[in-house]
Order: structure tokens, then C-alpha cells, then sequence
């Protein structure tokens, strides 16, 4: 089996003439439908860079991870699980009383942390049951070797409450 190591920080793949795949640092004039390849810590890491499998799974279950101020721990815990696992997230910190309502309708509950994970919300964090979800989703378990999703920052403390509980 060949080991191949790429210290470039692009890669170029093209079908030659007679349909033979090629990869290369730089491509000939006759090369047929070249593809420019990004490696190392220059790549951006956009929806590009994740995986096959870590792009589908955010395509068919998009996560959304919902906070709010007084969440505490629990919110912690549940963006360090997200971000061990490498899945791509948004978070929505519910700041406003409209905020908390319009999340109410959609999930019929005002409990954070929620995951959504599609379009079923997981309300309050329990690890077993989101990895269980995320694993259906077909998120990894783990981060994949060379991939960085890039990963909301913690709400920001605010000094009014977020709701009225």
C-alpha cells in the first residue's frame, strides 16, 4: 500500500485523455475537469471541509443549540459535547422575552439547553439521549482527524433576565 504526504497547501485533481485520475500540485494545459484540493491549517473550514458524511448530516439534521443566560452548566456541558463530537451548530441565545416566545412555539417549552437536531428538539442536556440522536443524524462520534467546525462562542452573561420563569 503507498503512503502519500502532502506538504503543499493545494492539491489539484484531474482526469487526463484517457480518463486516468491524477493528482498533483499543479495541473497540465490538456487536464479534463480539474478540481483544486485544500489542505492544511491555511484551508478555510466552510461546509467544503467537513467530511461527506459530517456535510449530509448537517444538510438532512441541521443542529441548532439553544441557550439562554441562566442556563449555567448545563449549557457548557452541552457545547462541550457538541464540539468533542466536531458537529456543526448553531447557537441561538434567547436574550429577549420575543425570543423565548417565538422559541416556545416552535419547541413547546421554554427549558434550555435544546438541541435541535432537524426538526426534533431535545429539551434539557442528558448526553446519552443527544448522542443517541446526533449518532442516528450521522454525526461523528469523535472529531475527525484535520477537521475544525467552526464553534459558536459561550453567550455572553447579560444583567437583565432572559425570561420571566
Amino acid at each position: 500500500m503507498a503512503s502519500i504526504s502532502v506538504h503543499a497547501d493545494t492539491l489539484y485533481r484531474w482526469v487526463d485523455k484517457s480518463g486516468k485520475v491524477h493528482y498533483g500540485d499543479k495541473t497540465p494545459e490538456d487536464a479534463v475537469n480539474a478540481e483544486q484540493k485544500k489542505f492544511g491549517a491555511s484551508a478555510a473550514q466552510g461546509d467544503d471541509e467537513l467530511s461527506y458524511g459530517i456535510r449530509k448530516a448537517k444538510q438532512d439534521f441541521p443542529v441548532t443549540l439553544y441557550v439562554a443566560t441562566n442556563c449555567g452548566e448545563y449549557c457548557i456541558q452541552a457545547r462541550a459535547l457538541l464540539n468533542k463530537r466536531g458537529v456543526p451548530f448553531v447557537e441561538k441565545n434567547l436574550a429577549t422575552k420575543d425570543d423565548v416566545e417565538v422559541f416556545k412555539k416552535l419547541t413547546g417549552s421554554d427549558t434550555t439547553p435544546t438541541l435541535m437536531v432537524g426538526k426534533s428538539p431535545l429539551k434539557g442536556f442528558e448526553a446519552g439521549r443527544w448522542n443517541s440522536e446526533l449518532d442516528i443524524a450521522g454525526y461523528p462520534k469523535i472529531v475527525p482527524y484535520g477537521t475544525k467546525p467552526a464553534q459558536p462562542a459561550a453567550a455572553k452573561p447579560e444583567t437583565a433576565p432572559a425570561s420571566d420563569k
